[in-house]
């Protein structure tokens, strides 16, 4: 992991991004916005998901209207995303928003400096967002785009776009310096995953703002989540963001569980257990499948940082089961259980779930922290 790029520090509400706190997990609603009672509730349910900051697309002025009353419903912070009409940010600031995002490739000059003049007196920041498939005229020959759309990438082809959107963000960023402006955060997103890559890699050293990674237009599950992983991962190891979104065609809130998972796997993120388990062969003569389907399920609100291994046989089960703070090695018709890299005991098939979340359990009150984990317990013992 390299070191973590420098950013200055922006605040949308009371959340800090940049100047090296933790990587922020965004989320976004998909209700129509002027229903208050599905917005509101879908915010709810992303903040519970840990969404810590919530944008809100805002397609008209009616819909920039309703944003007082549901900030009055709601503790996270809201972002106004605004495309074309300039007058519905002004109107969003007005409703008390706690950051607007602006597209400099639909939003012109005259409207980009009222919104900026606007955020300015009010303490409001701006995310500057480039995306490929909007991106601003005479920064891309046209003639190029057209010989490439419906082809296959190649590398050059990539990076004059990738060079085309830093292009635009930069002379929007400059265009809010001349007028005072550098509360600002950047993002550069396209559908093509090295594209994206390529656009905050060139960016990263060329401006002190904060970074909100994301790969847009990923599509359904799975594809959607591989390109979201491979894509904010590779920036992240790289020590480039200091925020991100995961966009797929699906639920907000499976967006917010694997913005977690992405920072989980490159420890960004320790605030919940970590699940290792073998993927199974024919050595394997326990349902592992099943044993670790309800695992995770028993730990899903778990709020340690725990280790805990579930593996199906002798090859890689002990080393594994041992290097865990809590681990099964399993055998013929049971296991053997490990606990902080000691051999505790030995357990039968039909009992591995029940031990493992007991000792789930220990480590949590150990820890003080129990975490709903005696509730979600009980649970899977009443259904078996």
């Amino acid at each position: 992991m390299e070191r973590r790029r420098l950013s200055q520090e922006v605040k949308v509400g009371e959340v800090k991004i940049g100047a090296g706190v933790p990587i922020v997990v965004q989320g976004m609603t998909k209700t129509d916005t002027e229903d208050i009672p599905a917005t509101v509730g879908q915010i709810r349910e992303l903040t519970q998901a840990g969404a810590q900051i919530v944008r809100i697309a805002l397609p008209t002025i009616r819909a920039a209207k309703v944003l007082y009353q549901i900030k009055q419903e709601v503790e996270v912070p809201l972002v106004a995303d605004i495309h074309f009409n300039y007058r519905i940010a002004l109107e969003a600031m007005e409703q008390g928003v706690d950051k607007v995002r602006i597209n400099p490739g639909n939003m012109g000059k005259r409207g980009i400096l009222s919104v900026a003049n606007r955020a300015k007196d009010k303490g409001i920041p701006l995310r500057i967002g480039v995306n490929s498939g909007s991106l601003e005229k005479g920064f891309l020959d046209d003639d190029l785009l057209n010989r490439e759309v419906s082809r296959i990438k190649t590398q050059n082809h990539r990076q004059i776009m990738a060079d085309a959107m830093v292009q635009s963000a930069l002379r929007t960023t400059a265009l809010l310096e001349k007028e005072g402006f550098r509360d600002i955060v950047i993002s550069l997103k396209a559908a093509d995953v090295l594209t994206t890559i390529f656009a905050y890699q060139t960016i990263s050293d060329k401006t002190p703002y904060p970074l909100h990674l994301g790969v847009t237009a990923t599509g359904p599950c799975p594809q959607g989540i591989i390109k979201s992983s491979i894509g904010i991962g590779a920036l992240l190891v790289q020590g480039i963001g200091d925020t991100i979104r995961v966009s797929l065609t699906g639920s907000p809130l499976e967006e917010i569980k694997l913005g977690y998972e992405i920072l989980q796997s490159l420890d960004l993120f320790k605030e919940k257990p970590i699940l290792i388990s073998c993927p199974t062969c024919g050595r394997c003569q326990v349902d592992l499948e099943s044993i670790v389907q309800e695992v995770q399920l028993g730990i899903e609100k778990v709020k340690i940082p725990l280790m805990i291994a579930i593996m199906g046989c002798e090859v890689n089960g002990p080393g594994e089961a041992k290097q865990a703070d809590i681990g099964v090695a399993c055998t013929r018709k049971g296991g053997v259980l490990f606990r902080k890299g000691k051999i505790v005991g030995k357990v039968e098939e039909q009992d591995i779930v029940k031990v493992l979340l007991e000792e789930v359990e220990k480590l949590s009150c150990e820890s003080g922290d129990l975490s709903e984990i005696r509730d979600t317990n009980n649970e899977i013992r009443d259904d078996d």
